[in-house]
């Protein structure tokens, strides 16, 4: 069985033992959610002026150049996507997975895996994408086999060979991507340790030593994986937009955090930092050092003059759109995905405001947002439509329905119960208060339910406002399925916020207590 051996353990190797070890660096990005042009602090676009006075950072133009560096630095190099390259800008409104697969391919990457965010407008678009890359793109707990443009097209693993030596991959995404996305009836999805491990023992049978895992299923579940399997070397990861670093406050853990055997990465998201793992594997094919940090993609990072003059190009389309200013904002609208999967936040607040002022006049009581479809935040001035576009990129369209308020309860702690993992599902709500208690089971974690100023009645029928990808059970919504006179075909969301902040403009960020954490 292969075992990790320690740098102290390392130097004490023989002359002959060292000659045999193999040194490779693994680049590596996650959720890079098509912020192709420089993001600001807060994730959302950040204008010329800003980037031109070194406040911005990221872009694919840095990337690119650091990348570049990267392997310069390095004898043995591959680069990595841990998955959700889809979804995020009006980049990918306009070009789907066009852009992506030309910058993806641009900048030379060996393989990456299927995020759930690549099934957003199900498989015929990932399809599409997979035909016009030149790298694999791997999913190993999926079944594909009844989906006809799929099947027999996305392997679980690969082999690719670097540096005279033999690297096994498998890709990852979360068991709950039905839930999460739009594959269609056609795709199901498995445990992800039985899939690795099924995998790893083909790899291994094949010859194969060095084995690395794409994983676009959470820090959590990276954890999960490399403690319940063997032969795992490396896992990359992806999905929950983990910063793992030895130097920076703000990790939530080590990098690479190693579990047994194997070494753990990810690198925040949205091309804010470029992972850059130092992995020495001995004749055998054990971990003997395994370093590195990710790096920072700040205004050190000069611009590649020929991917700024690309990204300009494919952006004209877009100017028009997305410069437009929409209201003003006199302090900054919180999005941070920490704060509104976990408690109300200013932006959780303004969309479901937006939704329920849009609708009240309809018999409409409650709107419930989820949490996950809150992308960014936005910062305090003028508000243009592209920084709305970047915070509600899906194109979601408001839905109306009617449920029992015992419904309307289950919907709320289906909301929580997953707020310790930092899930997408948490409700960010209007017309309705509720408490809940994250140490309670799930299920049983909400109480002080208040709709209009009145107890929550469990027999009375109330009218609700979501996402049309809330109503048809995204996030485990599952019991708005089956509500009663649903309309899922109203304006866009962005555009329903947009008009909102025009008409309260200029426009005061605010949280009142409608969610109490206990």
């Amino acid at each position: 069985m292969k075992r990790f051996l320690t740098s102290v353990a390392a130097l004490g190797l023989t002359a002959g033992a060292a000659a045999a070890d193999y040194q490779l660096t693994i680049l590596h990005t996650n959720d890079f959610h098509a912020r192709f042009e420089p993001i600001s602090k807060y994730d959302g676009p950040c204008g010329a002026e800003d980037n031109t006075a070194g406040d911005c950072f990221g872009g694919s133009a840095r990337l690119m150049t650091a990348i570049t560096e990267a392997r310069a630095r390095s004898n043995n190099a591959i680069l990595v996507d841990g998955g959700d390259q889809f979804q995020g800008t009006l980049f990918y409104t306009y070009y789907k997975g066009a852009l992506a697969a030309e910058m993806m391919n641009k900048m030379g990457y060996d393989a990456m895996t299927v995020g759930n965010h690549e099934f957003d407008d199900g498989p015929e678009v990932l399809k599409g994408f997979m035909d016009t890359i030149d790298f694999p793109i791997l999913m190993s707990n999926a079944d594909v086999s009844a989906e006809p443009l799929l099947a027999g097209k996305l392997p679980k693993s690969t082999i690719i060979e670097r540096g005279g030596e033999k690297l096994g991959l498998i890709g990852l995404t979360p068991e709950d991507t039905d839930e999460l996305a739009s594959p269609g009836e056609n795709v199901t999805f498995s445990d992800p340790v039985a899939a690795v491990q099924g995998e790893v023992d083909k790899l291994t049978a094949e010859g194969v030593n060095k084995i690395i895992v794409l994983s676009h299923s959470g820090y959590g579940v990276d954890q999960r994986v490399a403690a319940e399997t063997t032969g795992v070397d490396v896992i990359v990861g992806g999905h929950s937009n983990t910063l793992l670093s030895n130097t920076n406050d703000r990790a939530e853990g080590p990098y690479p955090t190693m579990v047994g055997n194997t070494a753990i990465v990810q690198a925040y998201a949205y091309g804010k930092f470029l992972g850059e793992l130092n992995v020495t594997f001995d004749d055998e094919g054990n971990v003997t050092e395994a370093s590195g940090e990710p790096l920072i993609m700040d205004a050190a990072v000069t611009e590649d003059e020929g991917t700024v003059a690309r990204i300009s190009e494919a952006a004209a389309p877009l100017e028009e759109i997305r410069n437009k200013v929409v209201a003003e904002t006199s302090d900054m609208i919180d999005g941070n995905r920490d704060v509104c999967r976990a408690q109300e936040c200013s932006m959780g607040n303004l969309v479901s405001d937006a939704m329920l002022a849009r609708v009240k006049d309809q018999g409409i009581d409650v709107a419930i947002s989820n949490s996950g479809g809150l992308r960014a935040s936005i910062d305090a001035g003028e508000v243009t439509m592209g920084e709305v576009l970047t915070v509600l990129p899906f194109q979601n369209t408001l839905s109306t329905f009617q449920v029992t308020g015992e419904t309307l309860l289950a919907a709320l702690e289906n909301g929580v119960s997953q707020v310790e993992e930092g899930a997408g599902r948490f409700p960010q709500v209007a017309g309705i208060t509720f408490a809940f208690d994250a140490s309670a089971e799930p299920g049983s974690r909400v109480s002080d339910v208040m709709v209009g100023g009145e107890p929550l009645d469990m027999g009375k029928t109330y009218g609700m406002v979501s996402n049309n990808y809330v109503r048809n059970g995204g996030d485990g919504y599952d019991m708005f399925k089956s509500a009663m006179n649903a309309y899922d075909f109203g304006p866009d969301l962005a555009d329903v916020t947009a008009d909102y902040l025009a008409a309260n403009a200029p426009y005061k960020p605010y949280t009142d207590g409608r969610i109490t954490v206990k």
